[in-house]
């Protein structure tokens, strides 16, 4: 049987996939002013890309990369990224402390 993981990338650059993993708002920026996706980040800049790069940067970077590989294992590595970054968000525990003040009379 032969198996192998298949890391294939299009027209994405292999450094945008791994580091916007971590950093996804600083690479988009990066990868805007070499002009090295050109088919994903336009020379012009519109309004709703803006916003959506400013709001959700990682399901924008999961709708380039489903419109250049589909459904593959950087989608997949990506979606979980997401789901991690979603989900545990909210998962610090906030401890309220409180000072016991005693008076005296």
């Amino acid at each position: 049987m032969n198996t192998h993981i298949d890391l294939t990338t299009h027209t994405i650059p292999l450094w945008f996939l791994v580091l916007s993993l971590f950093l996804p708002r600083i690479c988009m920026i990066v990868a805007w002013f070499q002009h090295s996706m050109t088919n994903f980040i336009p020379a012009t800049v519109n309004i709703v890309p803006v916003i959506v790069a400013l709001l959700v940067p990682r399901l924008l970077i999961l709708f380039w990369i489903y419109q250049d590989q589909g459904i593959g294992l950087w989608f997949l590595i990506h979606l979980i990224g997401l789901l991690i970054a979603w989900g545990g968000g909210g998962s610090r525990v906030y401890t309220r402390r409180t000072r016991r003040v005693t008076y005296v009379d």
